[in-house]
């Protein structure tokens, strides 16, 4: 309850509300006081006029006429003569005198709160003018144990009253926030949690309903990402479904043009002039076929393992890369070099590290190959504080601007002609892996060069802090 919005609010109205009585109080407690005084000043009067009348009274009379008015003396000011009207033993000596004759606001406030802490009983002198100008002052002495008795009174009943009206307050506050803000917001939260129960169905997108504004458009702004969502979810489960029968397709053509590359070795062997011209360009595009195939059903593995992160030397991984492509350009005019500081070691799975480089070399291979000039493949390395930066750069004609543009997608950014552009996109996503990038760096007529950045930091999570 208390940590819900409605409670908290219920709590925080109730000590606003009291906060402001508690303001309102010290004011009025400081008027209760005034009129206290102008009262006892306005009885006097009359004991005092009652006393011109009979010009002469008892004693018992005049003790009396001072305990009806609440009073000690009595003293009138009438044609600029001041006169003791009426007069009895003060206890102590007059402790203050106050001037109710047009005092300031923040006087009598002071006045006030010093009365109400201080607890002993005090004679007082209060002076003000009398009613209906029957004189120019009125002058009298008091004690002040009824009149802090008063005060005290009447600041417990606007006390108890100030908390009533906080408390009524806040409670129609809370039926107001909980009917107006609370039910909307646990329809909203509601609606997200019946949605992602299944949020493939669409007849669980929250319909707008709220009449406050902002939640009108918190449930807009919902609705729109839930049917952005559940756009996107059918989206991949058709692209899903697509590409298993890809998969499917791609590993029955594979076996069927394996069979095929078998009997292209029986048409290479034919003595035919015209067999033998044509049976290369077969065997190429069946080759590229089957290619093709295996590269699609790789990609379709999304059991692809995590990679196996140790501390692996990086000339030894760059040395199996460039012997096995050496391997294929025996016959072509095609160098292949290393920059590898000695002893460099970085952090990587050895394996997915191997095809990450290999794929990079081989497109450089097959670039450089394709003009039919010679050239050179450099894997250079460097490392800093924050990273191990690795380099392959090559002397070919560069990339062209279609595959710049989707240079990272699958079936899109093949680099070369036939190319299924799913080895840069395996790439990439193996370094991704490794919690590092895999970028294009610089591309032109005289050459390109990808980099990859693994980050030596280590990403550790602490328990004690979550």
């Amino acid at each position: 309850m208390i940590n819900s919005l409605s409670g908290r609010f219920l709590i925080l109205t109730t000590v606003f509300v009291m906060l402001a009585e508690v303001l309102i109080f010290v004011p009025s407690i400081a008027r209760f006081r005034h009129d206290y005084l102008l009262d006892r000043l306005e009885r006097a009067q009359i004991a005092s006029l009652a006393l011109l009348a009979e010009d002469m009274i008892s004693d018992d009379l005049e003790q009396e006429l001072l305990t009806n008015a609440d009073v000690l003396n009595v003293v009138l000011r009438r044609d600029e003569i001041r006169q003791l009207i009426l007069s009895s033993e003060i206890p102590s000596p007059i402790h203050a005198s106050f001037d109710l004759r047009d005092p300031p606001a923040l006087e009598l406030i002071s006045d006030a709160m010093a009365r109400l802490i201080d607890t002993e009983d005090r004679v007082i002198r209060v002076m003000g003018n009398p009613v209906r100008d029957a004189g120019l002052m009125i002058e009298v002495t008091m004690e002040t144990s009824q009149l802090r008795a008063a005060m005290i009174d009447y600041g417990v009943r606007i006390l108890i009253l100030s908390a009533v009206i906080s408390i009524f307050t806040a409670i129609l506050l809370f039926l107001a926030v909980r009917r107006f803000l609370v039910r909307p917001i646990r329809s909203v939260v509601g609606h997200m949690k019946n949605y992602a129960a299944a949020p493939e169905d669409a007849r669980r997108i929250i319909t707008p309903t709220a009449g406050v504004t902002e939640l009108r458009e918190a449930e807009e702004t919902l609705q729109s990402m839930q049917t952005q969502l559940t756009s996107a979810l059918k989206q991949k489960e058709r692209l899903a479904q697509l590409g298993e029968a890809v998969a499917k397709v791609s590993h029955d053509l594979r076996n069927i043009l394996t069979s095929a590359q078998l009997f292209t070795d029986r048409i290479d062997a034919s003595e035919d002039p015209t067999v033998r011209r044509m049976a290369p360009k077969l065997v190429n595009s069946i080759t590229r076929a089957v290619h093709l195939c295996e590269s699609t059903l790789a990609f379709g593995r999304v059991e692809e393992p995590a990679p196996r992160l140790t501390r692996i030397p990086l000339m030894q991984v760059v040395d199996d890369v460039i012997d096995s492509e050496r391997l294929a350009v025996k016959d072509y005019d095609l160098k292949f070099s290393e920059d590898i500081p000695a002893g460099l070691s970085v952090r990587a799975d050895p394996e997915q590290l191997y095809r990450v480089l290999s794929n990079l070399t081989r497109n450089a291979r097959q670039a450089i190959l394709a003009t039919g000039k010679s050239g050179e493949i450099c894997i250079s390395a460097t490392d800093d504080s924050d990273a191990w930066w690795i380099k392959v750069t090559d002397t070919g004609p560069g990339l062209p601007p279609k595959a710049r543009e989707h240079l990272f997608k699958p079936f899109q950014g093949g680099t070369r002609k036939g190319g299924s552009g799913l080895g840069l996109a395996i790439a990439q996503e193996l370094i991704r892996g490794h919690g590092g990038t895999l970028e294009l760096s610089d591309t032109s007529e005289t050459g390109t060069t990808f980099a990859i950045c693994l980050p030596k930091s280590e990403i550790v999570f602490d328990a004690a802090a979550q």
